[in-house]
């Protein structure tokens, strides 16, 4: 009897229990954001679908590359983002409860079936195309089927040296081309990548550059920080010969050589250059002895006759040396300790003009001395003021040079009232010869015209700012003047 009440008792308490358990949920939820992005732009892309493993559902991406997949069973799962032309990405999730996780799937196109671009075809210039300006577009055209975004080079060659020039990572049918040479014949290609396929190569076209135009004048512009030099024609067209990013002046030709001569920074030196007359083959002369004088906007080179040889100053010493950088000899040395500052060679060979000053540029003479060194004539001595440009005439009978008259002095070299003069030496007298020149302003770096009947020259305001002239005139001081080109100045006419 007892044993069952005992029975009945456990039972009881067990049906109790049963009763009184109240059922708790066990799961949690989270939230899953994420973005599908091309792999290469990082561009947006809509309507990827997107599902986990274990299965909570499916998604697509709106036009953000977006997309949300909310009340999610914490858990860790596999996400994964597809679209047809792309491989499928996974990236693993880990979702917890109340939390937002995040993924970015980055999705590349698919190989299988991508077709490649087709071959570019060159356009313009069109095939053997000549008198094409040195500046110039390339043109071509190019497809990809699959319109996957295309990337081109270009490889250009000429027939005038062995240079070749990659152009890479050119995203539009074009490339700006400048600075080409004259009269040369060149040679390109392109080549198109989609990113997927190996690269597509053009066939071969061929331009050629116009023949450098005739010029007689050379003058210097200043753009930016920078002196530049242009060859200019009689109709005013200008050519520039320097590039931008260094600073050149000075310049000189040569006939006999058809090279130009002029002198440029390198290095915290000046030192002399020459060029073939379209700008091309630009040579460094000097080495070891720069040119150097009181201030480098006022120093001078000459050229001999034929063309062989350059003499110019550094500081006291005049220095002579053949076109090619061989040969640097010493020539002359000035008694006193005055700085060179300009020099010219007579047509002959025989004479040799010197402009000497202290180191502020004053206290300045000219005079004229032989091969040897001997003093020949004195041109000018015992003024105050500035002096300046040197020149020969053909037979070597008459020299051009400038003097402030004004004779005034300072820190600042400034000129007052710069004139030209034609200094004879059978006669041995200097004459003022070019009139008219307007009030204010000085004239200087005086050059004969290659008939030796006009002068060419700077003309300037005096006030060391205002803009500066190339001027014509005939060789008197009733002959009215001309301005050949604004903005120019250190003119050579040959």
């Amino acid at each position: 009897m007892n044993n069952l009440y005992f029975k009945l008792c456990f039972l009881f308490l067990i049906v109790l229990s049963s009763c009184s358990e109240e059922k708790v949920d066990q799961v949690g939820y989270g939230t899953v954001t994420g973005r599908v992005v091309i792999a290469d732009t990082f561009e947006p892309m809509q309507n990827v679908k997107i599902t986990s493993s274990p299965t909570s559902g499916t998604i697509f991406t709106d036009v953000d590359g977006k997309f949300v997949m909310s009340k999610v069973p914490i858990g860790e799962y596999s996400f994964q983002a597809q679209k047809d032309g792309y491989v499928a990405k996974f990236e693993s999730v880990s979702v917890t409860v109340n939390n937002t996780s995040e993924v970015i799937f980055e999705l590349k196109k698919s190989t299988a079936n991508n077709k490649p671009p087709t071959v570019p075809v060159l356009t313009a210039p069109t095939d053997n195309a000549v008198s094409q300006n040195i500046a110039l577009d390339l043109v071509w055209t190019a497809t990809d089927p699959d319109n996957d975004v295309l990337t081109f080079s270009v490889i250009l060659r000429n027939d005038a040296n062995t240079d070749v020039k990659v152009f890479t990572g050119i995203k539009d049918k074009k490339l700006s081309l400048t600075g080409l040479l004259y009269g040369v014949k060149y040679f390109w290609q392109v080549t198109v990548n989609d990113g997927v396929n190996v690269d597509i190569l053009s066939a071969v076209s061929s331009f050629t550059t116009s023949t450098f135009p005739a010029t007689r004048y050379l003058g210097v512009n200043k753009v930016g920080e920078n002196n530049v030099i242009y060859s200019i024609d009689d109709a005013g067209n200008k050519y520039q010969l320097t590039g931008l990013e260094t600073n050149s002046w000075r310049p000189r030709r040569n006939t006999q050589v058809r090279k130009i001569a002029f002198i440029r920074s390198s290095g915290g030196q000046n030192h002399i250059y020459t060029m073939n007359e379209d700008g091309s083959g630009v040579t460094k002369i000097t080495n070891s002895v720069p040119i150097n004088g009181f201030n480098s906007d006022f120093v001078g080179f000459s050229w001999n006759a034929s063309g062989s040889e350059i003499i110019y100053p550094s500081f006291d010493k005049l220095y002579k040396i053949n076109n090619n950088g061989s040969g640097l000899a010493q020539i002359y040395k000035t008694p006193t300790g005055k700085f060179i500052s300009e020099c010219d060679w007579s047509n002959d060979g025989s004479k040799i003009a010197l402009k000497v000053n202290d180191v502020s540029g004053y206290n300045v003479e000219i005079y004229i001395i032989d091969t040897s060194g001997n003093v020949l004539s004195q041109v000018l001595s015992g003024y105050k003021g500035a002096a300046s440009g040197l020149n020969f005439s053909v037979t070597g009978q008459k020299l051009l040079y400038s003097r402030d008259v004004s004779e005034y002095e300072n820190q600042n070299y400034r000129q007052l009232d710069s004139r030209i003069f034609e200094y004879n030496l059978t006669t041995s007298t200097a004459t003022s010869i070019i009139g008219n020149k307007p009030a204010g302003t000085n004239d200087y770096d005086a050059r004969y015209s290659p008939n030796e009947a006009e002068v060419i020259f700077t003309n300037t305001s005096n006030d060391g700012v205002s803009v500066k002239n190339i001027v014509k005139s005939g060789i008197s001081l009733t002959d009215s003047r001309v301005v050949l080109f604004a903005g120019y100045f250190m003119p050579d006419w040959e």
